[in-house]
C-alpha cells in the first residue's frame, strides 16, 4: 500500500500555469460584448480587469510563468497533500483506490486563493486601490479578502443573499481579513436597487451578485473586478492543483482511472482535471472525467450550449457556455458555491466534445457521503465538495460490484467548518431534494441574446 499522504517537498512546486486553450480539438467561440455583440477586444475588457489578467484571458500560450510574489504567497499553503482515503476505501469494502486532493488546508478553506492570490497581486500592481468581486457560499469571497490582505488592496464582496444569511460566519472571516461584505441584491447600487424593486424577497443569485460587483467596478476608476470562476484565467490559475496532483499520483506510483469535481462555475474541477485533459485530449491516456452538479442548477445536464451573458443585468460579457439561462433563479440550496446558471466556455467545450461526463446529485445524497466521510477520514466537507465526494464514492461501489481495481480522484475543493447549519437540517431531515422544473428552465432559456452564429 503506498503512502496515505502524498506530498511534495515546496522545491517541486509547479511554476507555471496550464493554458488548456492551444490543446483543444476545434477551436472556442470568441466571447462578445455586451454592448456591441461583437467579439470582444482588449478595450472591451479594460474597465474591469488589469491588462496582465486581459493577456493570460486571451492567451494562446500553452504555460504561462506564476510571478515570483505569487509563488511567495502560494507558499504560505502549497503544496497541498495528496491523500489515499484507505478508511474510506476499508468502510465501502472496495478494491478502488480513492484518492483526494485536499485543497481545505488553505487560509480560506478552499481551493479559491489559487486565483484569488494572483488577482490580488496584477490588480495591485496595475495601481489599483480596490477590488469588487460577487460571492455565493462564501469561499471565493473569503479567500479574496484573504489575498487582498496579503497584498494590501481592498475588497468589497457581494454575498448571494441567501448565502449571506445562512453563513454569517464565512462574512465574518472576509471581515477579519479586511473585506467589506454587503448581501446581494443590494441597495448599493443601480442594479440591486433596480432587482429588489422587482423582487423584494429574491434570495439572489450569483447572476445578480456579479452583475453588481461588475457595475461596481466598471464605475470606479480605482476599482478592477475579480471573478473566482467560469473565464479562463482562473481555471488556468487553478491548474496548480492538477499539476502538483501528476506529480503525486506518480509517486504513489498510479493514474486515475476516473477524476471527478463539484461544478457550480467550474474552476476546482478545471483546475484538477485539466491538466490530465491534456494527457486525454493527445490520447496518451483516456482516464474518465465527470463534473457533478445540483439536480436543482443542472447547468450541464439540462441546459443549451449557446451564447449567453454571465451574469443576470446583461452588463457582463457574453460567452459561449453551457447555461440554463442568465435568468434563471435556483433555489437556496446550502451548496451556494453551485448556484450559477452557466458554466466555464472551456469546460463547456469540453463537455461537448464528449471528453468529459456530467452528473447530477440531490443535496440529501451528497451530505449522507459528506457525513461518511467525516466519519471515515475525518475532515467535514463543504456542501459543494459533497457532490464530488457522493460520486466517488459510487465509483468505488461499483467497481466493488464488478469487482475490479479503480483508481479514483476527487477535488476536495474545501471544508465545512462555516457550514454546520446545512448539517443541522440534514441531521434534523429538513433538507429538500429539489428538481428545478423543466418549463421553468425553458423560460429562463428564452432569453438568451440574439446573436449571429460566429
Amino acid at each position: 500500500m503506498t503512502d496515505k499522504i502524498i506530498t511534495l517537498p515546496r522545491s517541486d512546486m509547479p511554476t507555471k500555469w496550464y493554458n488548456i486553450v492551444p490543446d483543444f480539438p476545434v477551436p472556442m467561440k470568441p466571447v462578445l460584448s455586451p454592448q456591441t455583440l461583437k467579439p470582444a477586444t482588449a478595450d472591451d475588457f479594460a474597465p474591469i480587469f488589469p491588462m496582465s489578467i486581459i493577456e493570460q484571458e486571451m492567451s494562446d500560450q500553452s504555460y504561462i510563468t506564476i510571478p515570483d510574489e505569487v509563488m511567495e504567497a502560494y507558499s504560505i499553503y502549497r503544496p497541498t497533500p495528496l491523500v489515499r482515503a484507505t478508511r474510506l476505501e476499508k468502510f465501502l469494502g472496495t478494491p478502488a483506490h480513492i484518492y483526494y486532493k485536499n485543497e481545505s488546508v488553505s487560509p480560506a478553506g478552499s481551493h479559491k486563493p489559487n486565483t484569488a492570490i494572483p488577482q490580488a497581486f496584477y490588480n495591485k500592481k496595475a495601481g489599483m486601490k480596490r477590488m469588487s468581486t460577487e460571492t455565493g457560499a462564501g469561499q471565493w469571497g473569503s479567500a479574496l479578502s484573504f489575498a487582498g490582505s496579503l497584498f494590501g488592496i481592498d475588497v468589497t464582496v457581494y454575498m448571494v443573499r441567501i448565502s449571506f444569511d445562512q453563513k454569517p460566519y464565512r462574512k465574518s472571516m472576509m471581515q477579519t481579513w479586511g473585506g467589506t461584505v454587503y448581501p446581494s441584491p443590494s441597495d448599493r447600487t443601480e442594479i440591486g436597487r433596480a432587482i429588489l424593486k422587482d423582487n423584494p424577497n429574491t434570495s439572489g443569485t450569483l447572476g445578480m451578485a456579479i452583475s453588481e460587483a461588475v457595475f461596481d467596478a466598471a464605475t470606479h476608476d480605482d476599482t478592477n473586478y475579480a471573478i473566482g470562476s467560469v473565464l479562463n484565467h482562473t481555471c488556468m490559475h487553478q491548474t496548480i492543483v492538477g499539476q502538483e496532483a501528476e506529480l503525486q499520483m506518480k509517486k504513489a506510483g498510479e493514474y486515475p482511472d476516473v477524476i471527478i469535481g463539484c461544478v457550480g462555475g467550474g474552476s476546482n474541477f478545471a483546475g484538477l482535471s485539466y491538466p490530465f485533459m491534456r494527457d486525454k485530449i493527445k490520447g496518451n491516456k483516456n482516464p474518465r472525467v465527470v463534473a457533478v452538479e445540483p439536480f436543482s442548477c443542472p447547468t450541464f445536464t439540462k441546459g443549451v450550449y449557446n451564447y449567453d451573458y454571465g451574469d443576470t443585468a446583461m452588463v457582463a460579457p457574453i460567452v459561449f457556455m453551457h447555461t440554463l439561462g442568465h435568468t434563471f433563479e435556483p433555489p437556496g440550496i446550502h451548496a451556494g458555491g453551485l448556484r450559477y446558471h452557466g458554466a466555464a466556455p472551456t469546460m463547456s467545450l469540453l463537455c461537448d466534445q464528449k471528453l468529459m461526463d456530467a452528473v447530477a446529485v440531490h443535496q440529501n445524497a451528497c451530505f449522507e457521503a459528506a457525513t461518511i466521510f467525516a466519519r471515515t477520514e475525518g475532515i467535514i466537507p463543504a456542501p459543494e465538495t459533497s457532490h464530488a465526494i457522493r460520486v466517488a464514492i459510487d465509483e468505488a461501489l461499483k467497481a466493488k460490484k464488478e469487482n475490479k481495481k479503480a483508481v479514483i480522484l476527487f477535488n476536495f475543493s474545501g471544508h465545512g467548518h462555516f457550514d454546520m447549519v446545512a448539517y443541522d437540517k440534514y441531521f434534523a431531515g429538513q433538507l429538500e431534494d429539489y428538481e428545478y422544473p423543466s418549463e421553468k428552465i425553458k423560460e429562463a432559456l428564452s432569453h438568451l441574446p440574439k446573436v449571429e452564429a460566429m
